[in-house]
């Protein structure tokens, strides 16, 4: 059976730029893409919050806070092996990735940083 991993990445922007935050959301979809696809290359089973989320979000115009997502998304950090993270920008204060990174150590999951 391969490892399964939660890929963790910020996701929303602060900006006050209606154009900044939705390329930011296009970029940050894109990098959790190409990682998510990396790890998928070396045989593990990967859930990619954004990568799922990001076009439904878009297409049918949810939000993209935790507050909405987390009922989504805490299901599959229970079902992981490893949480990881992907180190970019505002990973560190991310709201969600705060909350599911305590909700991951709480149940014993190995925690890995990935560097980007």
């Amino acid at each position: 059976m391969n490892k399964k991993i939660y890929l963790a990445c910020p996701y929303t922007c602060k900006s006050k730029s209606f154009i900044v935050r939705k390329l930011v959301h296009w970029w940050r979809f894109r990098i959790a893409n190409k990682v998510a696809a990396e790890l998928m290359k070396q045989g593990y089973c990967v859930f990619s919050p954004i990568s799922m989320s990001h076009p439904i979000a878009v297409q049918s115009t949810l939000p993209g806070t935790w507050d909405f997502w987390q009922n989504q998304d805490i299901p599959f950090i229970s079902w992981c092996d490893e949480f990881h993270i992907i180190c970019i920008k505002g990973w560190d204060k991310s709201t969600g990735i705060n909350a599911e990174k305590e909700l991951a150590e709480k149940l014993g999951k190995k925690i890995v940083l990935i560097k980007y």
